[in-house]
């Protein structure tokens, strides 16, 4: 009899469980882990025998090894858990071959086997196989393929990624609660999120993004392709789901909503704060070929008798994305276009220095109704990272950003292939 430092969930499974007095009393069904510390420790197994299971507490059962065969010694064979704790779950039914988040190569990978170490504290599990060794060890061929493959010198793919580095997300359904879900999720940027979210499932989509803020929500919502979004949208309440496109662009929301059916778009319309809805409204009505479809109402503007130093004032104040603060827009009284001023100017120029002897009076801009082809001419010729967009009568409308004339042009190339 060995004590064991180390081993494989698929090493347990299906082994036999011995008495104090050395006699067989089941069969390792699975492991049940509690999984509030950073790495997942074991608290209880369930044992089969006959047709019968039950789960008995960890407590007093140690792993051990008879003839290089995995087993378990459980001296209290009577010790056993009734109710299923919070923060727990089943390693075979509810980790293995469920896909997990890989959060350092930020994407979806599948749970071949899991790694257990034997501390002093107690078993954890400390790392997720992911490879093809550890799908092979499930299927009890590892050896000899490996030994096949050596005669032509070719390893068998092995990977293993720490518990601290994957974060667990397809076991919803199974009525699982965790106290903290998906917090390693919040660590990535929102771009990655919206890659994984889209490899997922529809109903692992609509868990995830559950759990998110409405903060949070609306910028991995900005990220998504279209479909996705659509289908998140939907699985949400009207509330909810209007509550999140109020914490968007509102040309974000456009272009989303021009995908959507026209009754859908009316009902969240109608929920969203007046102020947002009315922006988005106002997108709206424009036909995708002009450029009013491409702009966002969210621009910055000032007086021409402002200050440099009252300007930068108003600017910690308001705190702009970045984005929307690649320039900065002169208008009068009447709220008609004046100027522009580069961000680069207000910050080197003196405190007492008004906008009107810094701004560009000679600017280049564009009509909403204009043909949105025109815009990425003008973009490149004047290389400019933002165009102000103002009506017929030189009302300031709003701006279109580089970002979003590469994305237009993205579109409208995979609409042609």
């Amino acid at each position: 009899m060995l004590d064991v430092t180390n081993f494989y969930l698929s090493r347990v499974l299906g082994r036999k469980v011995f008495s104090k007095s050395d006699q067989v009393i089941g069969k390792v069904q699975d492991i049940l882990v509690d999984v509030q510390s950073l790495k997942p420790q074991v608290v209880a197994i369930k044992l089969k025998t006959g047709n019968k299971s039950k789960i008995l507490d960890f407590a007093d059962c140690k792993i051990i090894k008879i003839k290089n065969q995995y087993a378990f010694q459980c001296n209290n064979e009577n010790n056993i858990l009734k109710d299923s704790k919070e923060n727990t779950l089943f390693l075979k039914n509810n980790v293995l071959d469920r896909q997990l988040v890989d959060i350092d190569g930020r994407k979806l990978v599948r749970v071949n086997d899991l790694r257990l170490a034997i501390l002093g504290t107690g078993i954890f599990v400390v790392a997720v196989d992911v490879g093809l060794e550890g799908l092979l060890r499930r299927l009890g061929v590892a050896k000899p393929v490996k030994m096949f493959f050596d005669i032509f010198k070719v390893n068998v793919p092995n990977k293993l990624i720490l518990w601290d580095e994957v974060e667990t997300i397809d076991f919803g359904h199974a009525g699982i609660k965790l106290s903290s879900p998906y917090s390693k999720l919040s660590t990535l940027h929102v771009s990655d999120l919206a890659d994984i979210i889209e490899d997922m499932d529809a109903k692992m989509q609509i868990e995830v993004f559950a759990s998110f803020d409405e903060e949070k929500a609306a910028d991995v919502l900005e990220e998504l392709e279209t479909n996705a979004q659509i289908h998140v949208i939907e699985s949400m309440s009207i509330e909810k789901a209007a509550d999140v496109l109020e914490k968007m662009p509102a040309d974000e929301v456009a272009d989303i909503f021009d995908e959507m059916e026209k009754d859908k778009v009316e009902e969240l319309l109608s929920e969203m704060e007046s102020e947002a809805s009315d922006d988005v409204r106002e997108l709206l009505k424009y036909d995708e070929n002009e450029i009013g479809s491409l702009m966002t109402t969210d621009f910055i503007a000032f007086s021409k008798y402002m200050t440099v130093e009252k300007t930068i004032m108003e600017l910690r104040k308001i705190k702009p994305e970045s984005d929307i603060i690649y320039y900065l827009y002169i208008v009068d009284e009447t709220e008609r276009f004046v100027a522009t001023v580069s961000l680069r100017d207000i910050i080197v120029s003196q405190p007492q220095t008004t906008l009107s002897e810094i701004m560009s009076e000679r600017p280049i801009y564009v009509i909403d109704t204009d043909n949105v082809d025109s815009i990425a001419e003008i973009i490149s010729k004047y290389n400019l990272l933002a165009v102000p967009v103002v009506d017929k009568d030189k009302i300031m409308m709003g701006m279109v950003v580089i970002d979003d004339i590469v994305y237009n042009l993205l579109r409208a190339t995979r609409r042609r292939i």
